[in-house]
């Protein structure tokens, strides 16, 4: 019996041991973290900048702070505050633009000038650091929809720029902790005290029992769901108005076309070719061009011209296009000094003409220039406006490839925008189709509208078609085409002896004949194909129609039109 109990002595010690050893091991692996991720960690603090969050982000990007103000740079500003915040890196210039105003900062300065009026701040505006523009988080606040506030150790801010938006909220039921990833064993980022308010970023994980929550001072973690009471919603709201922009708009449809004028004779013609027209409200005559890398223009503008069109009832819309091969658009409307000089000179034109308005037609404007476009338009916006002269700006269609012309912007600063709904297959297509198409008008006029307020968009077609020649040789196909009047198109397709078919599809009549060793295919424009057009325009309720060019259309399309406008009210 001895022996046998010296043998379980032993043994049960063994067990004991194991045991002990389990319980610890559970114990361990069951027991919550204790451990706290310094802040300072968390927030990769560097010293004189400053963590920034976004709402309910930390943003990648960080701010400086400087004298007791914070700055964030100017891409955040424009990408979640306000848009209309512009940077001349050419000039360290800061601009913002109000419906009246343009508000001008230059670099390292307190003081600013809204016009020419001289103001100041107490602190530094705006800054440059690593070749990037920081502005004062307060400067911001002063123009756009904003409130912050700042927290130590380390440096952050959190800032609130949505508003008006419904969030979730929940008080802690308990003293409890935030940690840095959904699990006990993770490093706690802040001590979270019964009753402490916290930001409800996501619900309840049922894997893991953990909700994403923010506290007050900007710490984003998880949290214990069973610590946390009932989620609460709470909208963020702010005094802040944005501005409203006045618009100068007809009290009727628009019924525009577009003049070409090449040299100071074309202008005695305006009376001969509007008598044929009708309904006509708007001339826009090609008088503009800029011509330089300085802001300068070449002008046609002929006082007599406007006398006419005013004597029949008609508005002027000088016309300015980038066209010239001796000047870079991008290079214009990169640097203030030259871009505002080519504002000046157009309103110049504009009032000693007596212009009813100035219609921009910038065709050569590079993605990277888009921010440098749209500033002219704001500024040249504030010139017209104050000078009681319509703005209008065209464009193509709305596609990706072209979304740095903003065109709600353009839409907010400007007065109409015009959507050129042809060149659809141009002299640079690679195979032959129709200048303008009916599904091309309903998708560009479905597509502005997503954009454009009703009231402010008008939609442009042709008053022309394109033949297309195909010649083929050893089994090379090459292409060529010329873009042709009406009665022109009309009078060769008939010359040819073609035969004319309706493409359905496309809302044109077709036409396809030989000239010599060339096949030749035209999508014709006349009255039954416009009409079509017009009534996809009439469905839409658009400001208007704009034709370009006067002088190629035939005289009986302007009864399709005059329908057209009776239709719509006029």
């Amino acid at each position: 019996m001895k022996k046998k109990n010296k043998v379980l002595i032993p043994a049960l010690g063994v067990i004991i041991v194991i045991l002990v050893i389990i319980i610890g091991y559970n114990i361990k692996t069951n027991m919550p973290s204790k451990k706290h991720m310094s802040l300072n960690r968390y927030y990769n603090a560097q010293a004189g900048r400053i963590s920034v969050i976004m709402q309910d982000s930390l943003y990648e990007e960080k701010g400086l702070y400087q004298d007791g103000h914070v700055y964030l740079d100017i891409d955040t500003v424009k990408k979640y505050i306000n848009s209309r915040f512009y940077w001349d890196s050419n000039e360290n210039l800061l601009l913002y633009t109000t419906s009246t105003n343009v508000i001008s900062v230059e670099l390292d300065s307190s003081d600013y000038y809204i016009n020419k009026s001289k103001a100041a701040e107490d602190y530094k505006i705006v800054t440059l650091a690593d070749n990037k523009a920081y502005i004062a988080l307060d400067f911001v606040k002063n123009y756009s929809a904003v409130e912050y506030e700042k927290f130590d150790k380390p440096d952050r801010v959190v800032v609130t720029y949505r508003f008006n938006e419904k969030e979730n909220k929940v008080k802690a039921g308990e003293d409890t902790q935030l940690r840095y990833k959904s699990d006990i064993k993770s490093d706690i980022v802040s001590d979270v005290k019964k009753d402490d308010e916290l930001l409800l970023l996501e619900d309840e994980d049922s894997d893991t029992g953990f909700c994403k929550a923010m506290t007050k001072d900007g710490v984003i973690g998880y949290i214990k769901a069973k610590k946390l009471g009932d989620k609460f919603e709470y909208t963020p709201s702010t005094d802040h108005k944005d501005e409203v922009y006045s618009h100068i708009l007809l009290d009727e449809k628009v019924n525009l076309v577009w003049h070409q004028v090449t040299n100071s004779a074309a202008n005695e013609n305006v009376v001969s070719l509007l008598s044929g027209t009708k309904g006509v409200n708007v001339i826009s005559p090609t008088w503009f061009k800029t011509v330089d890398n300085q802001g300068g223009i070449k002008s046609l503008a002929d006082y007599s011209y406007v006398e006419k069109a005013h004597a029949a009832g008609v508005q002027v819309w000088g016309l300015c296009d980038d066209f010239d091969p001796d000047m870079k658009i991008g290079t214009v409307l990169g640097t203030t000094n030259s871009r505002q000089k080519l504002e000046k000179n157009l309103i110049a034109e504009a009032i000693k003409y007596s212009l009813d308005g100035i219609n921009v037609d910038f065709e050569n404007v590079k993605k990277d220039s888009g921010e440098d476009f749209i500033q002219f338009i704001r500024e040249l916006g504030i010139m017209c406006r104050n000078n009681g002269i319509i703005l209008s700006i065209d464009d193509t269609p709305p596609a990706s490839y072209s979304e740095y012309y903003n065109r709600t912007e353009q839409a907010a600063v400007a007065d109409y925008v015009i959507t050129m709904a042809y060149d659809e297959y141009y002299a640079g297509s690679e195979e032959a189709g129709p200048v303008s198409s009916l599904t091309y008008v309903q998708d560009a006029t479905t597509n502005v509208l997503k954009q454009v307020p009703e009231e402010q968009a008008i939609i442009g077609l042709p008053f022309y078609s394109r033949i297309w020649s195909e010649k083929t040789k050893n089994g090379t196909v090459s292409l060529s085409s010329e873009a042709y009047s009406m009665p022109y198109v009309e009078e060769v397709v008939k010359d040819a002896k073609a035969e004319i078919t309706w493409d359905d599809e496309r809302g044109l009549d077709y036409a396809e004949y030989k000239s010599g060793k060339s096949v030749c295919k035209v999508w014709i424009e006349n009255e039954k194909s416009l009409e079509k057009k017009l009534d996809a325009v009439a469905a839409s309720d658009s400001a208007g129609v704009a034709f370009w060019k006067l002088g190629m259309e035939k005289t009986s399309v302007w009864n399709t039109v005059k329908k057209y406008l009776s239709d719509a009210g006029r």
